[in-house]
């Protein structure tokens, strides 16, 4: 029973969701933490964290950790877990690979229709949209416990923004601060 919940919920969201992982938080959390309250909110919180630190989509990372969490929360043995983790990621993927599938062998067929042109610039206003929703999602008392995570966020959006420094060299120095003041 628990892999159809899982499958359906992450088939759901990767079927609604346009704009990639960041699009998809709002609805993972909506889901997993208020509707099925698989995990708390803090855990959530963990779990975009860790997300985000590892290599690949958030939105398939996030799917991967909760789908192995919550077999692995409810009893089950690792290899179990391990299949709940592969349900929801392939769930979560699936739509997507379908979608994509098929606008592909369709393109060319629309390519210049005026209706298919709006679709697609409908698209992108709800795509900001769902990302903005994920940036506030994400500013709760967890992820921003004190004045200096503020300042921290502060001067990397700034160098980021201003003066389009490095990402890579932006996370770091970040983890250097966070590292050196907490």
């Amino acid at each position: 029973m628990i892999f159809a919940e899982l499958f359906m919920t992450f088939f759901i969201i990767g079927l609604f969701t346009i704009g990639g992982g960041y699009a998809m938080l709002p609805l993972i959390q909506t889901q997993v933490v208020t509707v099925h309250q698989w995990i708390d909110e803090h855990t959530f919180t963990d779990i975009v964290a860790i997300s985000q630190m590892t290599p690949g989509p958030i939105g398939i990372n996030s799917a991967t950790y909760i789908g192995y969490s919550v077999l692995e929360e409810s009893g089950a043995s690792q290899f179990v877990s391990i299949l709940g983790s592969c349900t929801a990621t392939i769930a979560v993927v699936l739509p997507s690979f379908l979608i994509v599938l098929m606008i592909c062998r369709m393109y060319n067929k629309f390519k210049g229709n005026r209706l298919f042109d709006s679709v697609m610039g409908g698209l992108k206003p709800a795509v900001v949209g769902l990302i903005g929703a994920a940036a506030i999602l994400l500013i709760t008392p967890e992820n921003f416990p004190h004045w200096t995570s503020w300042l921290l966020f502060s001067a990397a959006f700034i160098v980021s923004w201003i003066w389009k420094a490095n990402p890579i060299l932006v996370i770091l120095a970040g983890g250097l601060a966070g590292f050196i003041i907490y």
